[in-house]
């Protein structure tokens, strides 16, 4: 039997390139390759950066935001290593390394600054990103994720749901423990075939090894956590019945994060909020990006409006700019 997920992206795929995406590989360095979905046509929109969670794709994890900021923005879904089209050789596994790439991946196709959005793991290799690349991390919304994924977080998180590891939570070896996961990981879990789960974890079974070396990286003693300093704006979205990272997990990281956070939560939501309630998902998710433009156009006018105190200062005093810079 054909595995249903395959043909789905097919479809996808082509879905996708009606609305201006296309599919890029970019070699990060010798032997290390990202796939990433990009526009068409590069344009003046600010770039909206997607990251995924540890288990589908950027695309199929993303597919409906895609389709709803196509239009006013431009999108860049890229696979982290190991996901999708995305690998190395190399042996560094830390959420610094996939951040490194994403980062030389997008400088690559010209991006400047850029807003990410990030789920799970997806976010904390975004705070990787803001931390380590300021001027290319605008600002970030994260979803159902942590600044740092230390040993008390996940001892937490791991008895809230009953696993002993992330290994045994996030690569579920039979399709009858991948529906477990699933139903831990949303609110309320939509009936589905048995053969549909089982084709599921065939399409998320590659790079099994590789993997686990991620999760195994991820982890981090308390005392090796520092909370490193923001400048960017960070809105949290949740949501509110994430079994994983609840809303208490959401409190402490909106107080970690400090003045330049915000925080929402959409009822009826779990882990996967973004997949699970897509619609109310993207309603506040442009809300915070068309906040976040407002914010842009505010710093640009005040940018000019000191600029030009300034010339007409030095016009004032006999000077030009031109003579200043010379001397």
């Amino acid at each position: 039997m054909v595995n249903i997920i395959t043909i789905y992206k097919l479809l996808l795929h082509g879905l996708l390139k009606l609305v201006g995406m296309t599919q890029r590989t970019i070699e990060i360095e010798p032997g290390t390759i990202l796939n990433i979905w990009v526009p068409k046509k590069t344009t003046k929109k600010h770039a909206v950066v997607l990251l995924h969670p540890f288990g589908f794709d950027g695309i199929l994890t993303w597919q409906f935001q895609v389709l709803a900021l196509a239009k006013t923005y431009e999108v860049y879904v890229p696979d982290f290593l190991f996901f999708g089209g995305s690998v190395t050789d190399g042996p560094d596994r830390t959420a610094s390394f996939q951040a490194e790439c994403m980062a030389k991946g997008l400088r690559k196709l010209g991006v400047e600054k850029c807003t990410l959005v990030g789920v799970s793991y997806g976010g904390m290799v975004g705070f990787k990103m803001a931390e380590m690349y300021p001027d290319l991390v605008e600002s970030m919304v994260v979803t159902c994720s942590v600044m740092g994924l230390t040993e008390s977080v996940t001892n937490a998180a791991l008895e809230r749901i009953g696993y002993e590891s992330w290994v045994d939570f996030l690569l579920p070896k039979t399709a009858d423990a991948l529906k477990v996961q699933l139903d831990i990981a949303c609110y309320k879990l939509p009936t589905l075939p048995a053969f549909v789960y089982k084709h599921i974890l065939e399409a998320l079974s590659d790079h099994r090894k590789e993997r686990i070396e991620l999760l195994q990286a991820l982890v981090i003693s308390d005392k090796e956590f520092s909370i490193p300093h923001f400048s960017q704006k960070i809105h949290l979205l949740w949501g509110e019945n994430d079994k994983i990272f609840d809303m208490q997990v959401a409190r402490n990281l909106k107080e970690q994060v400090g003045q330049n956070a915000t925080m929402e939560s959409i009822e009826k939501a779990g882990h996967l909020v973004n997949l699970e309630r897509p619609f109310v998902y993207n309603r506040q998710l442009k809300t915070i990006l068309a906040s976040l433009k407002l914010q842009r156009l505010d710093f640009d006018r005040e940018g000019a409006q000191s600029n030009l105190l300034r010339n007409y200062r030095f016009h004032k005093s006999g000077f030009s700019i031109g003579q200043i810079d010379a001397e």
